[in-house]
């Protein structure tokens, strides 16, 4: 069994030989940034993949989320969840925007639509949710929700790449929503995001907007920002479109091994999906009951003391940041839900390359403890 280190998530990185033909192209090229080919290419792409209409390519994610709400010229006050990773808060505050945070549903740990309705006040002219671990939210609940108050609906959709429902991607819901490409994302572009645009005009605003407000060389519309994808990333996004299919398909092997071995255990339940036709299987939460022998802080130490680099996500709450504390909506009795998860879960190791070995050592691990 190897004793080797093994990360919550690794790369996927295909055979350095086959990139190398695309770094060929861009250096006969010399074209490297502002929308040259492979951008161009891996925009239609994905767009084909994810069975979208318009896809604006960005630097990463974070970029991508400030961008979109300016696209949608949000202010005021935006409702979101506190369990997620600290871009989907920072977007707000960055664009002078204060998050409100409203509790999470306890089976699908995203934001829960019957706690929305209490938060809104007349300053709240939108709703940000998380597609949690890639586990769609209830888009129908939050889109009616959205539709009475007039509010524009931002997703999240860091984790939710290639995630289907019954009617198609995931990522077709709400007036826009963001992709993640980092690193240790299902796929990725080294460093990356995407934000997936309605209609032609809508792309047309973010792309500009990602470039300096530019239309044309003498012309500037918005106050714009320089979020382009450079051509090395499209060029690697490209490359790893090729082989999305066999690490998706790796993950949901891990993913099955785990519920299998797993879901006996007294005191270490899993999480199901939300009603998807089609997953990521992105990440491989587990929460750490009470009536199971150690603490989860128990078993996350057990985990890295046997060189298993689990996380603890999301562990602290967004909302118990220094920045966010101090709202009342960040409030603990606001939020009993997702405090009492943050305070359960534990990420295990989930990607394509991880080895059979490594896996049983992990299961082992957490039937033994």
């Amino acid at each position: 069994m190897s004793d080797k280190a093994v990360f919550v998530t690794q790369p996927y990185l295909p055979q350095l030989e086959e990139f190398i033909p695309y770094l060929q192209d861009i250096w006969d090229s010399k074209i490297l940034t502002n929308g040259g080919p492979m951008h161009r290419q891996l925009e239609q792409a994905l767009a084909d993949y994810l069975g979208v209409e318009h896809v604006a390519l960005f630097n990463n994610g974070t970029i991508a989320l400030l961008t979109a709400l300016q696209a949608l010229r949000i202010t005021g006050e935006v409702i979101t969840t506190p369990y997620s990773f600290v871009a989907t808060a920072h977007s707000l505050l960055w664009n002078g925007i204060n998050p409100v945070f409203v509790d999470i549903d306890p089976d699908t740990l995203n934001l829960d639509p019957a706690k929305i309705e209490a938060a809104i006040t007349p300053n709240t002219t939108a709703i940000m949710p998380v597609h949690c671990y890639g586990n769609p939210c209830d888009v129908e609940a939050i889109q009616r929700i959205a539709d009475n108050y007039n509010l524009r609906v931002i997703y999240d959709a860091a984790h939710a790449f290639a995630v289907e429902d019954k009617g198609g991607s995931i990522l077709r819901h709400g007036d826009l929503s963001v992709l993640s490409f980092h690193a240790t994302k299902v796929f990725n572009t080294f460093e990356g995001g995407a934000i997936i645009c309605p209609d032609a005009k809508t792309k047309q605003r973010i792309d500009r907007l990602k470039n300096f407000g530019f239309v044309d060389e003498v012309t500037v519309v918005a106050p714009g920002i320089n979020g382009k994808m450079s051509e090395v990333n499209a060029a690697f996004g490209l490359l790893q479109l090729q082989h999305i299919d066999k690490a998706i398909a790796r993950r949901r092997e891990i993913d099955h091994h785990y519920r299998d071995q797993l879901n006996c255990v007294k005191g270490i339940q899993t999480i199901n999906g939300t009603g998807q036709s089609k997953a990521n299987y992105s990440y491989f939460p587990i929460l750490v009951e009470t009536d199971y022998p150690l603490t989860r802080n128990g078993l996350y130490q057990r985990l890295k003391d046997n060189n298993i680099f689990a996380r603890r996500y999301f562990y602290p709450l967004i909302s118990e940041f220094p920045m966010y504390r101090g709202m009342a909506s960040a409030a603990c009795e606001n939020l009993p839900t997702a405090s009492m998860i943050s305070e359960k879960v534990i990420c295990l190791p989930i990607h394509p390359a991880l080895e059979q070995d490594d896996l049983e050592k992990i299961v082992q691990i957490i039937k033994t403890s």
